[in-house]
């Protein structure tokens, strides 16, 4: 097994012992992870580090623990200081929900940022290697047509950069609902507000943004969402091969023998019952929301009505229904994931392993880009 996945799949291990709190120390936590996952001595330098597992603990917490608003918004407050920090030359400022403390859900992190190129922002967060969408929008205010620039960033929590040129600087913008100038604030701000809202300690702020990436690995994620459903056992009469992880990986072992080079179609095989390890009781809209961000809006597509395939299947679905849904441009990837999902319910069938697959889907991408 190549280190990088080595070093993944231990720091996985590790994290769920520690999430469990089976174990409680970072270093006996990668030590048992390690005799789980190797037979035989683990170098040292393969041995994931602290803050790794502490990604994968986090991601663990994300998945699987509720939280309160006010945890929430702690969180959202310190994810938009660190990427004030990136954004520095830029001169951010935070606006919105975040920074008043009124965030609901779907909240995301507002900025204003400010460069005479939108460009440069993109370049810089390409280098960052973070996923993200340009939009214009065309507005009419104070009857002046207007064009203003946004940037959509998919992360941890969803962020939103509005661009302005330099010579704005120092302007003092105006809601234009409530006419009043707009409550906005700088990083150095958002610290003290953190600082005095939620207790936290500057020095213990300053280790948290310190090792802070651009966003989870979306494999480790992936790998996070399917692991668990291993303990997920299925009603006989439907799944006779057993839990839900063998199921999945059947179902992504016939999906490459139809679409060997289809990256989207492949994942939403593999990924298509990740919910069931969150909600069972709607597992398809708990693992979209945990995929969110992660993967593309087919991949998304497909997996919302893969369900829906297996009415079409026994003819139950109205015909109304059946004809919305060819109507879209993958209606035929649709069957033929429904085609797999209902095939993959052998037991005691070869299959790859999550690793195997994960790491097929991941050269698929290295590959054709």
């Amino acid at each position: 097994m190549p280190v990088s996945k080595l070093r993944r799949q231990i720091a996985w291990v590790a994290a769920r012992l520690m999430h469990s709190r089976e174990v409680a120390e970072y270093y006996q936590a990668k030590q048992k992870a390690a005799r789980s996952c190797v037979r035989g001595w683990v170098k040292p330098g393969d041995l994931p580090s602290n803050a790794e597992i502490r990604e994968q603990v986090q991601l663990l917490a994300r998945l699987h623990d509720t939280t309160s608003p006010e945890q929430t918004l702690q969180a959202m407050r310190v994810r938009a200081l660190w990427w004030m920090r990136q954004l520095a030359e830029y001169h951010p400022k935070l606006i919105g929900s975040v920074l008043t403390g009124g965030i609901r859900e779907g909240s995301d992190i507002d900025l204003h940022v400010f460069a005479n190129h939108a460009g440069a922002i993109a370049d810089h967060l390409d280098s960052m290697g973070v996923g993200f969408e340009m939009e214009r929008k065309r507005l009419v205010k104070n009857q002046e047509l207007r064009v203003f620039t946004h940037i959509h960033v998919r992360d941890e929590f969803p962020l939103e950069l509005t661009i302005y040129s330099t010579s704005q600087i120092g302007v003092r913008f105006r809601s234009s609902i409530t006419g009043k100038p707009i409550e906005k604030a700088s990083a150095d701000d958002l610290e003290k507000l953190i600082h005095l809202e939620h207790g936290v300690d500057p020095s213990q702020l300053a280790a948290d943004i310190g090792e802070m990436d651009s966003r989870p690995d979306r494999w480790n994620v992936f790998l996070a969402l399917l692991l668990p459903l291993e303990n997920v056992k299925q009603k006989a009469t439907y799944h006779p091969e057993g839990d839900a992880l063998f199921h999945s990986l059947q179902v992504f072992e016939l999906a490459r023998d139809e679409a060997a080079y289809d990256e989207d179609f492949l994942l939403a095989a593999l990924l298509h019952d990740v919910g069931k390890a969150i909600d069972p009781r709607d597992h398809v809209a708990a693992g979209l929301e945990a995929l969110d961000g992660f993967i593309s809006s087919r991949t998304s597509w497909l997996i919302a009505h893969h369900m829906e395939t297996h009415k079409i299947h026994d003819h139950s679905i109205g015909a109304r229904r059946r004809r919305v849904l060819a109507s879209h441009p993958d209606f035929e990837s649709l069957l033929m994931l429904g085609d797999c999902d209902r095939g993959g319910r052998v037991p005691g069938v070869q299959t790859c392993t999550v690793e195997e697959a994960l790491d097929y889907i991941e050269q698929l991408g290295e590959m054709f880009g």
